[in-house]
């Protein structure tokens, strides 16, 4: 199976897709934030870079579908999907006019080729939070690049993620409100976003069927 966490910046993505790989023993795979070439000259130049960056992760993205097509015989869970980027991010990043039409127009075309030759996940994750969630736990992490974020910026993607999240149908999706569920804090609440995900992929079975 593919499972795939999504959610803002600071949502928690990393932390549950972790917790979730150690407990179900799937195979995690992650963005690759401290790798990426074009992320802290982003922040720093949003309007210079936004289209290198979006083409850069939609390039990594599609490499990591095909990988977790290939691993056929296991259960991975993703940390961020492809349709953030092309639904959420470029779109936020053209319609603050800091991403040029041509380049918009230019990646969506690649984004709809991709996205043709691609399969949805088994069951998406979304983690919804308030804008002042993710800034307070954006704090906590303290990546210096992240010091940049324009908050203006953020409230766009979380509107955006709301949004598209309500309006998701590809696949099975399971909503966790970050504002009230603190799974990397309490171990209860861990518990709880495990049984809605046994729910959801495993129906009645017992604990031992569902692994």
């Amino acid at each position: 199976m593919h499972i795939a966490v999504a959610g803002n910046i600071g949502s928690g993505k990393t932390t549950l897709t972790k917790l979730l790989a150690k407990h179900y023993n799937w195979t995690a795979q992650y963005e690759n934030v401290d790798n990426n070439p074009y992320l802290a000259s982003f922040y720093e130049d949003m309007q210079r870079w936004s289209f290198n960056l979006q083409v850069f992760f939609l390039n990594e993205r599609f490499r990591h579908i095909i990988d977790i097509r290939n691993k056929k015989r296991k259960t991975v869970i993703q940390d961020r999907t492809i349709y953030e980027d092309a639904y959420i991010f470029a779109p936020n990043l053209h319609d603050m006019g800091l991403m040029a039409n041509r380049d918009y127009l230019n990646y969506m075309s690649l984004f709809e080729l991709i996205n043709s030759l691609i399969q949805p996940p088994d069951l998406l994750i979304y983690l919804k939070a308030n804008t002042s969630t993710l800034v307070s736990q954006i704090q906590k992490r303290a990546r210096p690049y992240e010091d940049l974020i324009r908050l203006d910026y953020l409230k766009k993607l979380n509107e955006r993620y709301n949004d598209w999240a309500d309006n998701y149908k590809q696949s099975k999706i399971l909503v966790v409100d970050v504002d009230e569920v603190k799974f990397s804090e309490n171990k209860d609440d861990l518990g709880f976003v495990i049984d809605q995900i046994n729910a959801e992929l495993f129906g009645l079975f017992n604990e031992e069927e569902k692994k």
